[in-house]
């Protein structure tokens, strides 16, 4: 039984690293960082808001909005919310910034050569 992998170039540890090494890699970890690090630190902000509002703010969080409903329940479902918010515009940054570069810098480590930007997938 045969694969497409094994039609390809051969992969080395001393290619895995060139593109360690490459500044396109480099600038991929920078666009995934830049993202992901302040995504992080909003999302970890509006959690402990929500924690010390539950500790300390007890009378606020308990305020009533509608019938049985009151700010803590809502603040609790908008964590929900925020979280599939998060995840939604994640993959719609790495569809137009992260996937492009890492599909052409897999094309350039499976064949063995250099694609142009723009160039990499049909």
């Amino acid at each position: 039984m045969t694969t497409d992998a094994s039609a390809s170039a051969p992969t080395t540890p001393d290619r895995y690293a060139a593109v360690q090494r490459s500044d396109e890699f480099a600038g991929l970890r920078k666009a995934l960082r830049s993202f992901v690090f302040p995504m992080t630190v909003a999302f970890f902000l509006w959690y402990a808001l929500y924690v010390l509002l539950s500790a300390y703010a007890r009378g606020f969080m308990g305020t009533k909005l509608v019938g049985n409903i009151n700010v803590a329940l809502v603040f609790g479902l908008l964590q929900f919310v925020s979280t599939f918010l998060i995840a939604w515009l994640y993959s719609r940054y790495a569809d137009r910034k992260l996937d492009p570069v890492a599909d052409r810098i897999r094309a350039e480590l499976e064949n063995g050569t250099k694609t142009e930007p723009g160039k990499g997938k049909a």
